[in-house]
């Protein structure tokens, strides 16, 4: 898995059928912090999270 560039987010899309910790179900294909936090996420694309970074469900890792 590549490192890419990645900010802060409010709102992510939603890639499985759960969203990641933090993160609540929008119901419009999307989750959101609701405004109360913002996370630096990345998509998971299938493999373990990289070092730095810790698996949060829903298809994602965040930094830890």
């Amino acid at each position: 898995m590549t490192a890419h560039p990645v900010l802060a987010q409010r709102v992510v899309p939603k890639i499985g059928t759960i969203c990641p910790m933090g993160y609540v179900d929008t119901l419009n294909g999307k989750c959101s912090t609701l405004g109360l936090m913002r996370y630096t996420v990345q998509p998971t694309g299938g493999q373990p999270c990289q070092e730095g970074w810790m698996n949060v469900g829903g298809g994602y890792c965040r930094k830890k």
